[in-house]
């Protein structure tokens, strides 16, 4: 115990003059306070201008703006859209030759060239399906026994899914209407991966899954005949170790009478899957539930928080905040063949979304409004692949139970993880969900006390700093020049170059008595790491 307090306290001796630094950027990025407009402390994070309508998003939510008298947010700056958009859609940090290019591009459309080129990325399947694996609740061991094999199997097919930008009417039929072995059928895995068995978890799963509703919610009546679509679902184990077979029980002779969510009520004959009957239902173009849900939950996702807010609460007393942008999101799917990607990219482009995230507005609604674009933290799996690329350094993951043993390459980042069950400490305290549910409330964003003292003092993210192999490359780049020095640090973290005020209160440090160059590249990497400009979208 006393080692310990020893070494931490030679950690803080160590940071003192560092401390000092992170208060002076603190000062000079003030970056959550709301202002008024056009304030000289804000230049480098928004520009200024009056809101003009990119598309139809922005046009009817400047409606609700104007009836409610809430002024939008500036538009924000280029240095602050580059890594908002880069981390939204791909979930990494952008090159510091990137944030360049981007930053002297002169072409009005640049933006939009650099959201069609984010889509198109191999990145951007890894990184959503780190979000639909949290929904879909991949996860090899308890109380979600998929086993290794088959997370493996399921993830591998979601990802490609997502890469192929399957259509998402075909994508959601596929898992509901799939029989099989959940080593063989990748898509089986959906029924495997529920808490429970029975009809009333199934249909519990897929509502909230596909329709955003909670059925636990709903009187009992709706609840049974919703479950019927799925009381002929049956499983059996095989002789391999660990396999599943779901299957439709044949043993069923008699038509089913079941009800639909909308309350018609249908006869399925015996020979015909009430899965299938279910899923026509569902996938329909004019079904109130299916598109409405998705681009509830893509919205939520690049944003913060859902039209209708929770994502996965709607009800007829939970009403959508911009009621005719959803309709017009949900006609958007439909209308595109129920391409997400198309989704993303309205949502991306709009006025709506490059905002600031600097409230103009003393409208205690304007957040929830979307008047500026919500502050919120890293997740614990994108904030520890920056942290590994800052400093060129990896993490080791893997799980010796349930057997086979799983062994993550080092390559592989963390938002790579398919598995729920292979965590780290870091990742279980920044809040990464243990997907035992699939409520989107499962991945806790909050800020902690004890993920401030891990970033401030722990050794993990000390003897990240202390090896990177990236700043020793800023520094033999910058050949003694502590400006450029200076410039590269704030590229490679925080995608922009410093301010004047930031620019002089690193130079001063660097000139600090008896500290030498590496020791204050470190201290400056260790001060933007632990600062809110860092650790949260903006």
């Amino acid at each position: 115990m006393k080692s310990v307090s020893v070494k931490m306290t030679q950690m803080l001796k160590k940071k003192r003059f560092a401390v000092i630094l992170l208060q002076i950027l603190t000062v000079c990025v003030p970056l959550f306070a709301r202002h008024r407009p056009r304030d000289v402390r804000f230049v480098q994070f928004e520009n200024s201008g009056e809101f003009a309508a990119n598309n139809r998003i922005d046009t009817l939510v400047m409606k609700t703006f104007r009836r409610k008298g809430i002024e939008p947010a500036n538009l924000c700056s280029d240095a602050v859209f580059i890594r908002r958009v880069y981390l939204d859609v791909i979930g990494t940090l952008p090159e510091p030759q990137a944030v360049r290019k981007f930053l002297e591009d002169k072409n009005p459309r640049k933006r939009a060239a650099l959201i069609h080129a984010l889509l198109r990325r191999d990145e951007f399947a890894d990184y959503w399906s780190l979000k639909w694996c949290d929904l879909l609740r991949v996860k090899a061991e308890f109380p979600i026994n998929l086993w290794p094999n088959a997370v493996q199997a399921y993830h591998r097919w979601i990802h490609d899914c997502l890469r192929e930008n399957m259509p998402y009417n075909r994508f959601v039929r596929e898992m509901l209407t799939s029989s099989g072995s959940n080593f063989r059928v990748p898509q089986v895995n959906f029924y495997r991966a529920i808490q429970g068995q029975e009809p009333s978890a199934i249909a519990g799963a897929v509502a909230l899954t596909f329709m955003g509703v909670r059925l636990e919610n709903w009187p009992e009546d709706r609840r049974s005949g919703m479950e019927a679509f799925f009381s002929r679902v049956a499983y059996k184990l095989t002789a391999e170790w660990k396999e599943e077979i779901v299957y439709l029980d044949p043993a069923q002779t008699e038509p089913l009478d079941a009800v639909f969510p909308d309350g018609v009520k249908v006869k399925i004959p015996p020979d015909r899957d009430p899965r299938v009957v279910f899923a026509d239902w569902l996938i329909a173009p004019k079904n109130p539930w299916f598109a409405r849900n998705i681009v509830n939950r893509i919205w939520a996702w690049l944003l913060g928080r859902g039209i209708i807010h929770e994502p996965d609460d709607i009800r007829p007393d939970n009403v959508a905040v911009h009621p005719e942008l959803l309709a017009y999101l949900e006609n958007q799917l439909v209308k595109t063949d129920y391409d997400l990607k198309r989704i993303y990219s309205l949502i991306l482009n709009s006025r709506t979304y490059q905002q600031s995230s600097i409230a103009r507005s003393e409208n205690p609604e304007a957040e929830a409004l979307f008047a500026c674009y919500p502050v919120r933290r890293l997740e614990a799996e994108v904030l520890i692949d920056a942290l590994c690329w800052i400093s060129g350094t990896k993490e080791s993951y893997s799980s010796p139970i349930p057997e086979p043993f799983t062994f993550i390459p080092e390559e592989n980042r963390s938002i790579e993880l398919a598995d729920g069950s292979i965590t780290s400490q870091f990742l279980e305290m920044f809040g990464r969900p243990s997907r035992d549910t699939g409520l989107e409330s499962e991945r806790n964003n909050q800020s902690t006390d004890a993920q401030r003292l891990h970033l401030l003092n722990s050794s993990h993210v000390q003897d990240k700093i202390e090896r990177s192999s990236r700043l020793n490359g800023l520094i033999k780049t910058a050949k003694g020049n502590r400006r450029m020095l200076t410039n590269l640090i704030y590229l490679n973290i925080l995608s922009r170059y410093p301010t004047q005020a930031e620019m002089t209160a690193a130079q001063q440090y660097f000139q600090t008595k008896g500290m030498n160059t590496r020791q204050a590249t470190n201290d400056l990497a260790w001060a933007l790491i632990n600062s809110k400009e860092f650790l949260y979208r903006h």
